[in-house]
């Protein structure tokens, strides 16, 4: 199989473009609804979206053969602008990364992963994709504009 980091390199800014116009959605609703326990997936809102931040965290260091990093508390991030921050910053050195990765890094097995970095990848994409979608229905119950994330429809709105 022939694999374009190009095309990779597109899912991730949608992994992350997305993400971003969920937290502007989070800044819709009040802290208290943003911590708010549920009893589905992570919990809160906060939990789901520093869960999100973490998995990507943990793949990274995976995919650079680097020791697993470990899972966050989500008590560390006590506000949305903790949390976000968290995610900026994981957000900036995914796609740092990605940004450099040649078609044969990406086919590439990571020493902890039974296979090719494009796999990961693409699980990460999808995996936001899981999580933004329980946020998004969370987020139209509390009154706060949201949204559709389908991948076609964001690549047919940057032309």
């Amino acid at each position: 199989m022939k694999l374009a980091p190009e095309m990779i390199r597109t899912y991730i800014e949608y992994h992350y473009a997305m993400t971003r116009r969920v937290w502007d959605s989070i800044a819709q609703i009040s802290e208290e609804q943003f911590l708010a326990d549920e009893a589905y997936s992570r919990g809160s809102i906060r939990n789901l979206m520093v869960h999100l931040t973490n998995s990507d965290r943990r793949w990274l260091a995976g995919l650079k053969n680097l020791p697993d990093v470990g899972s966050l508390k989500f008590e560390d991030y006590p506000t949305r602008e903790a949390a976000q921050a968290l995610f900026e910053q994981v957000a900036k050195e995914v796609i740092q990364y990605v940004a450099t990765l040649t078609e044969a890094e990406l086919a590439e097995n990571a020493i902890r992963m039974p296979g090719p970095r494009w796999q990961a990848l693409l699980h990460m994409v999808n995996h936001g994709t899981d999580h933004r979608a329980i946020v998004l229905e969370r987020l139209h119950a509390l009154g706060a504009p949201t949204f559709d994330q389908d991948f076609v429809l964001w690549l047919w709105g940057k032309k």
